[in-house]
């Protein structure tokens, strides 16, 4: 146990230690926020740029009061000028694009011979907004032919807003369920990514003692079961430092956030803000104190415990088996082979959760990968916020706790043979004899 303790303290030591791992604990958060705005800063600027467009309406439908300008996008009539000339025209200029709308007795054939020329490929945005200003006007036309009243459907018209309660009351909305998304998705997508990341990070470092003949120097005092063990917490403690110095961060921005919003700091963070003091944020920070106070509703102390137990436990899981591909082979290129099926389950975890958590988070292909300990860490925690039931979450534990030592069990065998094993690039039939081996 002595000699264990000393692996896990010297991996921990020399992970912290590191300048790298020191700059990004506390750039990471300051980073991933700049990125948010920067991403959001490039596609607003991006919706700004004014798009010309041209059309050309042979038809004669299509008046001034169809092609509407708005403040990204101006309308031309070239109609006069005819096809050929303003294609010309727009190619030589500084225009989006030709929108050409043919001569034709039939509305049904009109709607789909309508066509759009350009320099570049348009933005489907562009086209889906041409394609319903067509489509109303036509379906406008047909309502005039069949003799009803187009200011009468005009004067029907209404819009519904549907609340949205559970059945203990609370009110929910589609901002809270946008965000519930978002908050899965990215809490989903980074733990791929941890893992990935200090799971690869326990492969080259096995790898590199394996290389520099250190390793057998090492067991000769250790077993490798404890040698691999010793690697496999010792980078799972720092990963743990570095997410509650993460929390801690967060939950000090929370409370910056919330006196600079005239809230009381335990309102905002318990998500019991009255309307009287969502009124004094709005005159504060406008709108965005509604995006603020919906987003202290959803459970984070709930979720960052549960990121804290996935990350362990999908981490050790997914290590151990990085840690035995580092033992099995002398140098980085050889592990191509292996790396495959383990990625597998990560990658197929994250397409999983937003294929199906999103539309239905307690669907049955959602609840069955949530279950399954090499998605779970990632499916799980994407479903968390839309409310799981303890004995789900209890269940998924269970198994992921489970596998892991069945993991570490079978990576503990590939581990005590391939950690000695030098000159030949070994195989999967070469691994299923190690595990097979019990000398």
């Amino acid at each position: 146990m002595k000699k264990l303790r000393l692996i896990i303290e010297r991996e921990f030591i020399a992970k912290v230690r590191n300048k790298s791992f020191i700059i990004m604990t506390f750039l990471s958060p300051i980073i991933m926020i700049g990125m948010g705005f920067l991403i959001f800063f490039l596609m607003k600027k991006n919706d700004e740029k004014v798009k010309n467009i041209v059309f050309v309406d042979e038809s004669g439908l299509f008046k001034e009061d169809v092609f509407v300008d708005t403040k990204t996008v101006k309308y031309q009539d070239f109609t006069q000028l005819g096809l050929e000339d303003s294609k010309e025209k727009v190619k030589n200029g500084d225009f989006y694009g030709v929108l050409h709308i043919p001569k034709l007795d039939s509305l049904e054939v009109l709607a789909n011979s309508v066509e759009f020329f350009s320099k570049d490929t348009p933005s489907m945005t562009v086209i889906s907004s041409l394609e319903g200003k067509i489509e109303r006007k036509i379906r406008n036309e047909k309502l005039t032919k069949f003799g009803i009243d187009l200011e009468k459907i005009k004067a029907s018209r209404i819009s519904s807003d549907i609340k949205m309660f559970d059945f203990s009351g609370e009110k929910s909305s589609k901002l809270k369920n946008g965000l519930k998304i978002g908050v899965g998705a990215i809490a989903g997508y980074l733990l791929m990514m941890f893992v990935m990341i200090y799971g690869t990070s326990v492969m080259r470092s096995v790898i590199e003692e394996k290389t520099s003949r250190i390793i057998e120097v090492i067991v000769s005092s250790v077993k490798p079961f404890q040698l691999m063990m010793g690697k496999i917490i010792g980078n799972a403690s720092a990963g743990l430092l570095q997410f509650i110095i993460w929390g801690i961060l967060l939950s000090i921005g929370a409370i910056v956030l919330s006196l600079i919003m005239g809230i009381s700091t335990g309102d905002f963070v318990t998500g019991r803000v009255s309307s009287e003091d969502l009124e004094i944020a709005k005159k504060l920070i406008g709108n965005s104190a509604d995006l603020f106070v919906e987003l202290s509703k959803l459970p984070w102390v709930k979720m960052f415990f549960l990121f804290l137990f996935y990350f362990l436990g999908g981490y050790a899981l997914y290590s151990s088996l990085f840690a035995a591909v580092g033992a099995a082979v002398d140098n980085e290129t050889d592990t191509q082979q292996f790396m495959m099926p383990i990625m597998l389950p990560l990658i197929l975890g994250v397409y999983v959760g937003f294929a199906t958590v999103i539309e239905n988070p307690h669907g049955p292909i959602a609840t069955i990968f949530s279950y399954i300990p090499l998605t779970s860490p990632i499916v799980m925690l994407m479903r968390v916020p839309f409310g799981v039931a303890w004995w789900e979450i209890a269940l998924s534990m269970l198994l992921l706790i489970g596998t892991f030592l069945l993991i570490v069990w079978v990576a503990a065998k590939i581990y005590r043979v391939g950690i000695l094993s030098y000159g030949k690039k070994p195989s999967y039939k070469d691994l299923w004899k190690w595990i097979r081996y019990s000398g």
